[in-house]
C-alpha cells in the first residue's frame, strides 16, 4: 500500500539521493574522523606499553574489548557482519529484503570497535552498507515503488564508498562495475547526485585532500612494462589464494556455531592484541604502511615478505571473525606492498631503476590485487587514482590489472564479493524480499 503504480520521476530520484548523499556525507565523515582518532589513540596506547610491566597483556585486554564488543553489537543487527557489500548485491538482485535501519548505528559503533582496536578490517564496508541503508530509508519516506527503492538503496551504497577513500569517480564507477554491473539512466543519475553530495559534506568533515600523500612519480620506463604484465600475473594467482582462504575461514566459522560470537571475535582479538605490540604495521587497515611505501620509505625486503604475509593471513581471520569491516582498505595494503618486493626484485636486475619506480609498482599493486580478488578493475584503478592523485602509472595499472584478472579467471578464482553473497544465501536461507 506504500508503493507507487508508476515509477518516480528522474528529478525525484536525483533529490532523494541528495537528501541520502547529505545524510551518508556527514555520518560517514565523522566516522572516518573518529576511526582516525582511535588509531592515534591505539598506536599511542601500544608505544606506552612498551614502557611499563607487562604491558603486552595490556595489549591483548585491549583487543579482545574491542573485538568482542564489535561482535556482541552485530547480535542486534547480524546483517551489519562483515563487509556488507554482498548484502548490498543480494538486495539489488532481490534476493535479499533491505536491510532494516539498525545496521546504521552498529555499523557505525562496531566498525569503530572493531577497525579501531586493530582489527585488518576496511572502513568502506561500514560505510557502503550506511550508504545503502540511507537510501532505502529516504525510498521509503517517499513511498517509491520497490524498484526505485531498490535502486536508490544501490545508488547510495557508491556515496558510502566514495566516502571511504574520497573518490567520487570510484564510488560511481563501483555501482556500475560491481553492484549492478549495468548502465541505466535511472541508476546512473540519483549515483551521480548521491555522490557529489556526499562528498562535498564528508570533505566539510575531513577536507579536501586525496586519502595517500604521493609526490610526483614519473611515467616508468617503456622497457619496464613487460614487467608489470609478469606482476600483473603474480598477483592475480595471490588474488585467487586471497579469495580461497577468505571463503574457508569464514566456511570454518561458521562451523563454530556453538561458540558465541563475541567469544570467537575475543579470541582473535588477544591474538591482534600481541601483533599491536610487536609492531603497529602489521595489523589495523592498513594506511599506515601503505602511506609508507607510496612517500618511498626503504623497507628491507625480508619485513616487505613479513609484513605481507601475515597481513594475508590475519586480514582473512579478521574478516571470518563476523564484525563490522570490509576487505578494500586491507587488500590495498598488501597490494602496496606486494608491489613494492616485486618492484625490489626487479631493481636486481635493472639497478638504474631509483625510489620513483617502487613508488609506481606499489601504486600498480593496489589496483591489481583488487582487480584479481574483487574483478573490478575500472573501480579499482579509479580509486587508486584519486586516492594518490597519480596519473603517470596508468597503463602499468591498466597492464597489470589485466593481466591479474585474467590469471584469476584461469586459475577458476570467482570474484570474492559473488562468493561470499553466495555463501551467506545458502547459509540464511530466505524468501523473496517483501514489498516495501
Amino acid at each position: 500500500m506504500w508503493s507507487r503504480p508508476r515509477p518516480a520521476p528522474l528529478y525525484v530520484l536525483g533529490l532523494l539521493a541528495i537528501a541520502a548523499g547529505v545524510a551518508i556525507g556527514f555520518i560517514g565523515g565523522v566516522f572516518r574522523w573518529l576511526l582516525v582518532q582511535a588509531v592515534i589513540v591505539r598506536d599511542a596506547l601500544a608505544t606506552w606499553a612498551h614502557t611499563v610491566p607487562f604491558g603486552w597483556i595490556l595489549m591483548i585486554a585491549f583487543g579482545v574489548a574491542g573485538a568482542a564488543f564489535a561482535a556482541a553489537l552485530v547480535l542486534f543487527s547480524p546483517r551489519s557482519a562483515g563487509s556488507g557489500i554482498q548484502d548490498v548485491e543480494a538486495v539489488h538482485g532481490g534476493r535479499l529484503p533491505l536491510p532494516p535501519p539498525s545496521v546504521i548505528p552498529v555499523r557505525f559503533f562496531g566498525g569503530l570497535a572493531s577497525i579501531g582496536s586493530g582489527m585488518v578490517l576496511g572502513r568502506e564496508g561500514p560505510t557502503v552498507h550506511m550508504g545503502a541503508a540511507l537510501g532505502a530509508s529516504a525510498a521509503r519516506i517517499a513511498r517509491l515503488q520497490d524498484d526505485d527503492v531498490r535502486g536508490l538503496h544501490t545508488s547510495m551504497s557508491g556515496a558510502g564508498l566514495a566516502v571511504a577513500f574520497n573518490a567520487p569517480v570510484g564510488g560511481a564507477v563501483f555501482v556500475l562495475e560491481e553492484v549492478a554491473k549495468t548502465a541505466r539512466f535511472r541508476l546512473i543519475v540519483p549515483t551521480v547526485f548521491g555522490v557529489a553530495a556526499a562528498i562535498v559534506c564528508s570533505r566539510i568533515v575531513l577536507g579536501d585532500h586525496p586519502d595517500f600523500a604521493v609526490g610526483h612519480v614519473p611515467d616508468p620506463p617503456l622497457y619496464t612494462l613487460p614487467m608489470f604484465l609478469v606482476f600483473g600475473v603474480v598477483i592475480g594467482l595471490a588474488g585467487a589464494l586471497y579469495n580461497w582462504l577468505v571463503l574457508r575461514l569464514v566456511a570454518v566459522h561458521g562451523r563454530m556455531s556453538r561458540v558465541p560470537t563475541p567469544v570467537r571475535a575475543g579470541a582473535l582479538g588477544g591474538l591482534i592484541g600481541i601483533l599491536l605490540y610487536a609492531d603497529p604495521l602489521m595489523v589495523g587497515g592498513g594506511d599506515a604502511v601503505a602511506q609508507l611505501l607510496l612517500a618511498g620509505r626503504s623497507f628491507a625486503l625480508p619485513l616487505l615478505v613479513l609484513y605481507f604475509a601475515v597481513r594475508f593471513v590475519v586480514g582473512p581471520i579478521s574478516y571470518a571473525a563476523g564484525t563490522p569491516g570490509g576487505l578494500f582498505a586491507p587488500m590495498l595494503a598488501l597490494g602496496a606492498l606486494a608491489g613494492t618486493a616485486f618492484g625490489q626484485l626487479v631493481q636486481l636486475l635493472a639497478p638504474q631503476l631509483d625510489t620513483d619506480f617502487l613508488i609506481a609498482m606499489a601504486i600498480v599493486g593496489m589496483s591489481a590485487l583488487f582487480a584479481a580478488s574483487v574483478r573490478a578493475p575500472l573501480t579499482g584503478i579509479a580509486l587508486i587514482i584519486e586516492m594518490t592523485a597519480v596519473t603517470t602509472v596508468t597503463v602499468p595499472m591498466l597492464l597489470a590489472a589485466g593481466a591479474a584478472v585474467v590469471t584469476a579467471m584461469l586459475v577458476k578464482s570467482p570474484p570474492v564479493y559473488d562468493s561470499l553473497r553466495e555463501a551467506f544465501l545458502r547459509s540464511h536461507p530466505t524468501t523473496p524480499p517483501p514489498p516495501t
